[in-house]
């Protein structure tokens, strides 16, 4: 674990010297060139700014669809012994399950029955 964790620590190391050498060379280039850098972010954020527009409602609906089918295709299907083992697996916690409900229905009775005197 102590290794996991030092190839972590200088992998963080190594790209904050990356950035700090970008940084150094964006500070080093001249004015010229950063104004025309910063005339290709506002052209891109002018194109952003269009393409940001909400889409329509039936291209909303296109759109979730396919999402819909894309997550469909994800799934993992069980197999037919898979299958049989989680129903009667369940069949068996719903019988289990309602024995105690049961149980602890009669018992909250009794005891109201007690309390009251009530004998039904």
């Amino acid at each position: 674990m102590a290794n996991k964790d030092r190839n972590k620590r200088s992998a963080r190391k190594a790209r904050a010297e990356e950035r700090a050498k970008r940084e150094a060379q964006l500070a080093a280039q001249p004015a010229s060139s950063s104004n025309a850098s910063q005339a290709k972010a506002e052209s891109k954020a002018k194109a952003s700014k269009k393409s940001d527009k909400k889409p329509g409602f039936f291209r909303r609906i296109a759109n979730w669809f396919g999402d819909v089918r894309t997550e469909m295709h994800k799934v993992v299907w069980p197999s037919k012994d898979e299958l049989k083992t989680y129903t009667v697996a369940i069949i068996a916690m719903l019988v289990v399950f309602g024995v105690v409900i049961w149980l602890v229905d009669t018992g909250i009775v009794a005891l109201i029955a007690g309390f009251t005197g009530l004998r039904g």
